[in-house]
């Protein structure tokens, strides 16, 4: 299977960022996971990491069982059996230890799990913005606390600006007072990153979630 893919590997000419362990015959391989190829490695590397049942060659073994009793270390054919009587898996979750420690599961249930808890982990921070003005009413600005309050939720970064429009520029003192009413209903969710600075036709402040 490796030769096979590298060839197609070779002929994407893709950038390469996807590790692949390496094998007598096969050296490490790194793949970007936007490619086709890159996938089916992914798979593969899920396979050879993680041996299954038959897969599972070393005897003896020590053994967990599903409600997590120990069953001490056994010939690997014992644990096999006693996995296929309980209509689950043998996994390998142990693999540098002397003997490997397997455990009897839900092989299935197992991967996504994992794959879920590993999704939850990842959350970019992004930088949202709301906009103001020296005159925006007190109902408008309700409005947009709340939306900024639901960015903070989301572990989102907001940016406040209050914009300054022809001859509101002599009125910078009702733009700051409106950019400081703002921030003291944020102050619950946030905390100040940068403070009100002006810039030209626009006063800004940045807050990140607490």
């Amino acid at each position: 299977m490796f030769g096979d893919t590298l060839g197609k590997l070779r002929r994407c000419g893709k950038k390469v960022c996807i590790g692949i362990p390496s094998t007598d015959s096969q050296p490490n391989l790194l793949l970007p996971f936007s490619c086709p190829v890159a996938r089916v490695f992914a798979i593969e590397r899920e396979r050879i990491q993680t041996r299954v049942n038959n897969q599972i060659r070393i005897s003896p073994v020590r053994v967990i069982g599903p409600d997590g009793t120990q069953y001490g270390v056994i010939p690997t054919d014992e644990a096999l059996n006693r996995a296929r009587d309980a209509g689950l898996d043998l996994v390998e979750v142990a693999p540098n230890e002397k003997p490997p420690v397997c455990r009897i599961m839900d092989f299935g249930k197992y991967k996504y799990e994992k794959s879920k808890k590993a999704g939850g982990k990842t959350h970019q921070t992004k930088t949202k913005e709301i906009r103001l003005r020296p005159k925006t009413g007190d109902h408008d600005v309700e409005t947009k606390v709340r939306q900024a309050i639901g960015f903070l939720k989301h572990k989102d970064k907001v940016q406040v600006s209050v914009i300054f429009r022809g001859r509101e520029m002599a009125h910078v003192d009702e733009g700051r007072r409106v950019m400081e009413s703002v921030l003291q209903e944020l102050s619950e969710y946030s905390k100040i990153e940068q403070p009100p600075l002006q810039q030209g036709k626009k006063m800004i402040a940045m807050v990140a979630p607490k």
